[in-house]
């Protein structure tokens, strides 16, 4: 029986799940948002979330921690600097998963693991609708004469007519 026996363990040995566990937080630290499947997302969710949560607290001591779990110097700057200050007044579930439905390969159920972020959220909402259709703007008529154009098709001033005038 498995009482008390906390996560799952996804067919890997713990140094293959620790890494993908790394690995796929930092991606949804580094990205917004991830295609997984529904038991890897469940099992990183908590992980991405306490992650988040050291990088509110901002310390030099939840840093190290940070880059003792994420390994990637570039994910935890971004944390610190980046993802952390959106979430400041959010006191927790930064994190959603949605459900997308079985991958076509092997029916494995997939989702989105994504950050609950506001800016995220309406670019996302963005993307999603289509723009409107833009009406033709009238091109301007032009008031000048073929008279008043040279060969290049460029206007030519009131003086320079009045020479070229003179000349013909």
């Amino acid at each position: 029986m498995r009482h008390h026996r906390k996560g799952k363990k996804l067919g890997r040995d713990s140094a293959h799940r620790k890494a993908l566990y790394s690995n796929l937080a930092g991606a949804v630290i580094e990205h917004g948002r991830i295609k997984t499947t529904v038991a890897k997302a469940k099992a990183v969710r908590p992980i991405a979330e306490e992650m988040i949560t050291l990088g509110r607290r901002g310390d030099l001591a939840a840093r190290r921690h940070a880059l003792a779990f994420l390994r990637s110097n570039d994910v935890v700057t971004m944390l610190f600097s980046d993802v952390a200050p959106r979430f400041v007044d959010r006191p927790g579930g930064y994190t959603r998963i949605v459900k997308l439905g079985p991958r076509f390969g092997d029916s494995a159920e997939m989702a989105y693991l994504e950050l609950v972020d506001e800016e995220y959220v309406a670019k996302e909402r963005e993307a999603r609708t289509p723009e409107p259709v833009a009406e033709p703007v009238a091109e301007e008529v032009l008031e000048t004469s073929d008279e008043e154009l040279d060969a290049s098709g460029a206007e030519v001033s009131d003086t320079e007519v009045s020479d070229t005038e003179a000349q013909a």
